[in-house]
Order: structure tokens, then C-alpha cells, then sequence
């Protein structure tokens, strides 16, 4: 009689519900190792970013009308005035110097050391290379546009005269002097939002004329 060959069954063991506790919560804290790694990861790369290199802005308001409006996204470049000086003509955010909680929005026009002066609308500038003065033509503003009111500041060391580009609603260093650089936060770098006029920004040249 011809023998059959074996057949060989094997059996799994049972895994009791102790081991299938242990695998789940052994997966489930390498989840949560994982979650928490990237969150400080991306933590380590964003608040240096955000606190030391650049930060949001949104403009408030028509002071610097025609060229930044009420409501727009802008990022502001933090870094740079570690290194240099403001120039004529960049657009600063600032703690507004009679109440820091304040931000304000507003245009480089004076620089330390020089004297300012706002005099039948136009708006001129005295320093050593120019003792008589000197007229600044401001391309960016709206044609025919002047400068109203009177003033005249001669700015000490590290002190800017700022203007809004809206110079008849504008709150500026005509009205409550000269802004101190330790108030600026930084320049306007990118206009974000809205994306239709989303664009960098540039330092503007002047065309100055003897006064």
C-alpha cells in the first residue's frame, strides 16, 4: 500500500491583545515623535525669519496714496538697517514715536544732519554739500501735487524727517518732528497682496535743483 506524504500545517501563534496593544502604541509615538520634530523644525526656520528678517505689514489708511493704499499686504525687510544707513526716498515702518504701539507707514525725505524745510509747497533740503538748499523733485508723488504747511527741523544724529506721499492726510514729521532711527522697524521690501500689484521695491532717485 502506497504511503501518502505528510502534510505539514503550520500554526501562527495567537498574538494576545497585550502584544497588539503594545504595536499600536509603539506606532502611534513614533507618530507623534515625528509630528513634533517637524513642528520644531519648521519653528527653528520661521521665528528667526519672522522676528529678525522680515514681517507682514498691512497699510492702514490713504497717507501714502497714490503708491500704497489702505488694505494692502506688504512684507518689510528688518535686516538691512542692522548693516546700513535709511536712504532718501526708501518707505520705512515705524513705532510711532509719541505712542510705540502705533505703527506708521511713511517716506524718507530728510537725513541726519541736514535741515528740512516745507515752504510754499515744495520741500527743501540744506546740508553741507548744499548750504543754500536744494528743491527735491518727488517723481512717485501725484502730478501738481504740493506740499502744504510750513515747517522747517534740522535733524540730529541718527534723526530722519519721514512724509506720506499723500502729503494733505498724512500725519508726518511736519506735525510731530523729526522720527528717531531707533523707531524704524524696517523698509518696504515686497508689496504681496493685492497679487495685481504685487512688485519690490526700489530706492528712488532724485533729480534735485538748486534752490
Amino acid at each position: 500500500m502506497e504511503k501518502k506524504p505528510e502534510r505539514k500545517v503550520y500554526v501562527m501563534p495567537k498574538k494576545h491583545k497585550k502584544d497588539i496593544s503594545e504595536e499600536s502604541g509603539s506606532g502611534f509615538g513614533s507618530f507623534v515623535f515625528e509630528l513634533v520634530k517637524i513642528i520644531v523644525i519648521c519653528l527653528a526656520i520661521v521665528i528667526p525669519v519672522r522676528f529678525f528678517l522680515i514681517q507682514p505689514f498691512f497699510v492702514k489708511g490713504d497717507s501714502m496714496e497714490p503708491n500704497f493704499s489702505n488694505k494692502e499686504y506688504l512684507i518689510i525687510d528688518q535686516i538691512s538697517y542692522r548693516f546700513s544707513e535709511p536712504d532718501r526716498g526708501d518707505v520705512v515702518v515705524f513705532r510711532y514715536p509719541y505712542d510705540p504701539s502705533q505703527y506708521y507707514i511713511k517716506r524718507v525725505i530728510g537725513l541726519p544732519g541736514e535741515t528740512v524745510s516745507v515752504d510754499d509747497g515744495e520741500v527743501i533740503v540744506y546740508s553741507d554739500q548744499h548750504e543754500n538748499g536744494v528743491v527735491l523733485r518727488e517723481y512717485y508723488l501725484t502730478q501738481d501735487l504740493v506740499t502744504p504747511g510750513e515747517a522747517k527741523f534740522s535733524l540730529g544724529e541718527e534723526e530722519y524727517f519721514v512724509l506720506g506721499d499723500n502729503r494733505s492726510a498724512s500725519s508726518d514729521s511736519r506735525v510731530w518732528g523729526s522720527l528717531p532711527k531707533a523707531n524704524i522697524v524696517g523698509k518696504a521690501w515686497i508689496r504681496a497682496l493685492p497679487v495685481s500689484k504685487a512688485q519690490a521695491f526700489t530706492t528712488p532717485q532724485y533729480k534735485a535743483v538748486e534752490n
